[in-house]
């Protein structure tokens, strides 16, 4: 396997070597291939991203060094067509043969054929034309680097270019560029001509961007306009724009300085064939019309229906289905302030957020009634969506769980259900999947099942008996879900039954961040079949029934003599009882004893039924502003506590204690427990469709009171194609056990990751990466010090994976591959960690979609 795997190796460099060296295969004698864009500053190599981006010819991408588009594009033929008819006109007793055996028609459809066309269309349109130096484009490209550096400061900007030949049919391209010293800002004036602005603007409490010192530069001159343009226009400014504000830049006189004259006009306002100009007015909000039911069909229909409520008019074409204060409340435009642009927009956006009008169109007109025409008339036309909207949908998912799933679901959405613009969401899933982790005697493809229902309430408001405006205001935009759900797994480990409910309140304090508090969050995990535990739980089974082996004295215990296997459920549970209970020979001091009081600690723990109450704060931001971003970071942190208010409850109840001394609801031990967690993600955008992406993530539950363990719902686990990528799902830890069991978790978790992304061809992406990290069991019932974090050294135990991916990218999901290698492993001794298992017999190939992080 190893000499073919270098064979094949060897085959692909010699290709890729050929293929280099015939790069230039399709360049015209006498042109050059571009290799390079030199840029020359004052004498030195530039390296200044925005300065390359003004090329209008860059050279071929490459992969790491190799131009790999190029090379495919000069394996096409140009000309398949012509090289297919070619082949006849040279011998034409060959097309009749071929006529004969076929027909005229196929043989013409063959020339058509991927074999002879197809795939040569694919390689051009996959590949990348030579890009070949055009004087003509880089004198545009010249004079494009004196324009950027011009707008950044440099007036006696001189720049150049000459071709370098670096090789056969190849050469660079070098400009030289002389720029000059920079002028800078000296004194800054203001010229506004209307009384209102220039009031305005000297009581404007935010700084100017132009300031005294700094160098010229025209994108600050811009982003000074559309500051005082927001400025204006959120402080009553209605028909003021960007384009009333004019610079005056005096450099004469000065040396390398410029006086800068900031001048704001009055109003232009065209009457027929002339212009006249006004001081520009402050507006204020006269009225504010509702429009509850807008659409075009009914835009010339009169009104039937109509209320006000606290200065806002409310108007309707039919009769108002609406409690008037389910939509004042998300009107943040009201009668007597002044007109602001950002009230629009946050109106917009929290209408928007109800989930029961579509877009809303908010449209101003000048009072008429006013005689001064400084009033505005605020229209805002709401189209309602469909009161009853059904839904379905098929997935095809991939878990940590499940190695191949379909999920088919059915939903149904009431809107306004009471009134005051609340929604009611149903919805009910079936899956069906395959999993090679789970028991499965009958080795069937789809062993995996579950089903389930989930009702959603959400009120666009907080919904509490006292008012919180002034701790969560509405432009805020708050709201609370009210959810409870069911589901019901099959044939997935021990079976179970999973009740959800809960109240949650969340609200957005910035634009960019967002925050959820869940008052109450409430989790019942039945389990159906526990006593088919073993038959998951593999690895505990096995090492079991090999103390079982030596140490069994009950031939009950056996499935037959010869073999001496523990019969599951029967034998497992009287071998236990056996030796805790001091039957058989071990005693508590023997590692044996020690090795079945641990499975057993752990069978009890994964078999019994969870019940938790917990209360969690959520809060998140970040700096993305939309999906194309790729230079930002998102901070995500939660806190949660379980267990607490029943506890304070049971005490105040003075209620009793069970047998293992913690209290019960429903006769089931509830949990108990504090969690926080912190998720950093970092993106660096280096541009040409590369980009760097870090993660880390820490988390910790610690177990207090009614609990001394963590439910396994609650718990992490290591492992995954969103997690440590050279490791599967659950396979990772905890500490340096080396994954004992079959499904491993802990209640704390250190995760870094560190990944570059790159551009490889078309919508083909590539990524080489870094995952490092573990989970440790601390401040719990586990005492296996391997297992354990007892202070910084254990830090050693993380774990490193690396490897390579490859993306396609379908524009609304990605589809991801990543091949991971254990490059540092801690389950094996202290010096025979690093590169142990760093090969493709111990690699993890994981399938994933969209992005890890």
């Amino acid at each position: 396997m190893k000499k073919n795997f270098t064979k094949i190796l060897a085959f692909i460099l010699i290709a890729i070597f050929i293929c280099a060296c015939n790069a230039v295969k399709r360049v015209p004698d006498g042109k050059n291939l571009l290799t390079k864009n030199d840029i020359i500053v004052n004498g030195k190599s530039s390296g200044d991203e925005e300065a390359s981006n003004q090329m209008y010819q860059k050279p071929n991408a490459n992969l790491l060094g190799y131009k790999l588009r190029l090379n495919l594009y000069n394996l096409a033929k140009l000309n398949p067509d012509s090289t297919y008819q070619a082949k006849f006109k040279n011998d034409p007793e060959k097309y009749d043969r071929q006529a004969k055996l076929l027909s005229a028609k196929q043989v013409d459809r063959l020339g058509q054929s991927f074999m002879y066309k197809g795939i040569h269309e694919f390689l051009k349109s996959t590949g990348e034309a030579p890009v070949i130096i055009d004087t003509a484009k880089a004198k545009k490209s010249a004079q494009r680097l004196k324009y950027y550096y011009f707008n950044n400061g440099f007036f006696n900007v001189k720049t150049d270019f000459e071709v370098d030949s670096v090789g056969f049919k190849r050469a660079k391209i070098k400009y030289n560029i002389t720029t000059g010293p920079g002028y800078k800002l000296d004194s800054i004036r203001t010229s506004i001509l209307s009384p209102a602005l220039d009031s305005l603007h000297k009581t404007n409490a935010e700084p100017s961007l132009l300031k005294s010192g700094n160098q010229y530069k025209t994108s600050d001159f811009e982003d000074e306009k559309n500051r005082i343009t927001t400025y204006f226009r959120n402080h009553g400014a209605y028909t003021f724009q960007p384009t009333y504000i004019n610079f005056d830049i005096d450099t004469i006189g000065k040396k390398n300085e410029a006086d800068v004259n900031l001048i704001i006009k009055n109003y232009t306002i065209q009457e027929k064939d002339s212009n006249r100009t006004e001081p520009f007015k402050l507006y204020k909000i006269s009225d504010v019309n509702i429009y509850t039911d807008y659409s075009s069909a009914n835009a010339k229909l009169p009104i039937s229906d109509s209320t006000s409520y606290k200065n806002f008019n409310l108007y309707s074409y039919k009769k108002l289905k609406y409690k008037p204060r389910a939509i004042t409340d998300a009107i943040f435009i009201t009668k007597g302030t002044d007109f602001a642009d950002y009230k629009t927009t946050l109106t917009s956006r929290y209408l928007n957020n109800l989930k029961i009008f579509n877009y809303p169109s908010i449209q101003y007109e000048v009072d008429k009634r006013d005689p001064t025409a400084q009033s505005l008339i605020a229209n805002i036309f709401l189209t309602p969506r469909k009161k009853y909207s059904f839904g379905t949908s098929l997935d095809f998912t991939h878990s940590n769980i499940q190695d191949f799933g379909i999920e088919a679901s059915i939903s149904e959405t009431i809107r306004n259900i009471f009134n005051r613009a609340e929604t009611l969401e149903i919805s009910t899933r079936v899956n069906i999947g395959s999993s090679k982790d789970m028991a499965n005697p009958n080795n069937n493809f789809f062993n995996v099942s579950e089903y389930g229902l989930d009702l959603k309430l959400n009120f666009p408001r907080v919904l509490l008996p006292f008012g919180t405006e002034k701790i969560i205001p509405k432009r805020m935009i708050p709201s609370t879900t009210i959810a409870a759900g069911f589901s019901k797994q099959r044939n997935i480990g021990l079976d179970k039954e999973n009740f959800t409910g809960g109240i949650a309140y969340n609200w957005t304090p910035k634009r960019f961040n967002t925050a959820k508090f869940d008052l109450l969050n409430i989790q019942f995990v039945r389990n159906l079949n526990p006593a088919n535990y073993f038959n998951v739980y593999s690895s505990s089974y096995n090492s079991l029934n090999d103390i079982g082996k030596i140490y069994n004295i009950d031939s009950a215990n056996y499935d037959s003599a010869e073999t001496k296997n523990l019969i599951i459920n029967k034998g497992t549970t009287g071998f236990t009882n056996d030796v805790l209970s001091g039957i058989t020979s071990l005693v508590p001091s023997d590692d044996a004893y020690q090795e079945v009081e641990s499975i057993e600690e752990r069978r009890r723990r994964l078999t019994e039924n969870d019940f938790i109450l917990a209360t969690s704060y959520t809060f998140s931001k970040t700096t993305k502003k939309d999906l194309t971003d790729n230079n930002f970071y998102l901070f995500k942190t939660k806190v949660e506590s379980a267990g607490t208010l029943l506890t304070l409850v049971s005490n105040v109840g003075n209620l009793q204690k069970n047998a293992n001394g913690s209290y019960e609801i429903f006769n089931l031990e509830y949990s108990e427990y504090a969690k926080a967690e912190f998720d950093f993600i970092k993106h660096w955008d280096f541009g040409k469709e590369k980009v760097l992406a870090v993660r880390s993530f820490f988390g910790i539950a610690i177990p207090f009171g009614n609990s001394d363990y963590i439910p396994f719902s609650r718990s992490y686990y290591g492992g995954g194609s969103n997690d440590n990528r050279a490791w599967q799902p659950y396979d990772l830890g905890p500490g340096r056990t080396g994954s004992v069991n079959d499904f491993n978790e802990a209640n704390m978790k250190i995760h870094l990751s560190g990944e570059f992304r790159f551009k490889i061809f078309g919508d083909v992406k590539g990524a080489l990466f870094a995952d490092a990290g573990n989970i440790w069991n601390v401040m719990d019932n586990v005492t296996d010090e391997k297992a354990r974090f007892d202070g910084l050294a254990d830090l050693k135990e993380l774990a490193l994976g690396t490897g390579f991916g490859i993306r396609y990218d379908l524009s609304f999901f990605v589809i991801r591959l990543d091949m991971g290698f254990k490059t540092y492993n801690p389950a094996y001794e202290v010096g025979d960690r690093w590169f142990k298992e760093y090969n493709f017999g111990h690699s993890v190939l994981n399938f994933g979609i969209n992005y890890p992080f």
